[in-house]
């Protein structure tokens, strides 16, 4: 799994964003919520354009759920064409969590949680495969090694599928895999296309659970299955509590979601789009080693370097060094301190339990529709 170095972080930030853009555009983001849930503080002092159009989307600005869900196309794209060089530059071509055997390195259980997917998929050499918000194709590509697949990935956002593209033809994957851009919300493909589909931490960006898992359900060929890895808020959150509603704010913000739901709810809205559930359990209960330690600034490994406070420091200097002779454009650093913000609620939520980034699910379609 390749690692983008600092040079490709400098130039990548910013994604499709004109490079002269980047400054006002991680404006838009800066914010951070307080203990009292409607009050917020400016991250860095600076002036905040009156066209907060990230932002607004959140309750801590004065924005509601049904905003952000209405608007969530514009939020996520721009969020993602920010943090793409930084989440490749971090963690690789895969940028999702894993639960992790003790002994065993980050990209190790990365692997294995892909490999731990395809099978519980039951995918078998030759089949159509989707993979729903695919991000750069880390795992399409995992996947499609491992179990010999043409998986086609579908993602909203032009740069990440850019880079993807580049990353396919690299690996030697480009003529059985491809990416298609598409609102996972309308997606542009025939009824019963899929002999399988998949989404790993994706679907969290959907406003409306049941609509996107509707959608899923539409393009699989009847009889044969759908499994995700998603973000929810477990039966330990606390709606009334000012620290739950604080960390779970900070997740959303720093993360580009509109709303994080429970893992009951997030259970319901599948079968209220008409899968049938095969099994679920959240996975991050029995992990042997937290999953969210790789992003806990009070742990060093060697193996995650970049990860590490220390790499976090190191990596904060040479951007400002980049930044100031003009290599990385104006505002990289400020995407770094957003990101370790949405960094420390991840590990806030991971420590109390009230979230998880591993709420597996696997479901079938009948292969006959109730009348």
């Amino acid at each position: 799994m390749s690692k983008a170095g600092t040079l490709d972080l400098a130039s990548g930030v910013g994604g499709k964003i004109q490079k002269y853009d980047v400054l006002s555009a991680v404006d838009k983001f800066d914010l951070i919520i307080d203990v009292e849930w409607n009050e917020c503080h400016i991250l860095t002092g600076a002036c905040m354009n009156v066209d907060h159009r990230y932002e607004k989307y959140h309750v801590c600005y004065g924005g509601d759920q049904e905003d952000r869900k209405a608007n969530y196309t514009d939020m996520v794209n721009k969020y993602y064409d920010l943090v793409t060089s930084f989440y490749e530059y971090g963690w690789g071509e895969s940028f999702h969590f894993a639960p992790r055997w003790k002994g065993e390195s980050l990209q190790e259980s990365i692997k294995r949680h892909e490999h731990f997917l395809a099978l519980q998929l039951g995918l078998k050499p030759g089949q159509k495969v989707l993979d729903v918000g695919c991000g750069i194709g880390g795992p399409l590509r995992e996947i499609a090694r491992f179990s010999k697949t043409s998986i086609t990935g579908l993602n909203n956002n032009e740069y990440q599928i850019s880079r993807g593209k580049v990353l396919n033809r690299i690996a030697g994957l480009d003529k059985t895999c491809d990416f298609v851009k598409a609102d996972f919300m309308k997606m542009p493909i025939p009824d019963n296309s899929y002999d399988a589909v998949y989404a790993i931490e994706a679907t969290c960006h959907a406003p409306d659970a049941v609509g996107c898992y509707k959608e899923i359900y539409r393009v699989l060929k009847p009889g044969q299955c759908f499994a995700a890895y998603e973000w929810c808020m477990t039966d330990a959150y606390d709606p009334n509590n000012k620290e739950h509603q604080k960390i779970k704010a900070e997740i959303e913000l720093g993360n580009g979601l509109p709303d994080i739901r429970l893992t009951s709810q997030c259970l319901e809205a599948v079968k209220k789009a008409g899968f049938e559930v095969v099994w679920e359990k959240d996975l991050a209960v029995d992990s042997p080693v937290p999953w969210y330690l790789p992003i806990d600034a009070s742990y060093f490994s060697l193996s995650t370097f970049r990860l590490t406070a220390l790499g976090r420091f190191c990596t904060r200097n040479l951007v400002a060094a980049l930044e100031k002779v003009g290599v990385a454009p104006k505002g990289s650093q400020r995407v770094q301190a957003f990101l370790e913000k949405a960094a420390e609620g991840l590990v806030d939520g991971g420590r109390k339990e009230i979230f998880t980034s591993m709420y597996f699910f696997l479901a079938r379609k009948p292969l006959k529709e109730a009348e």
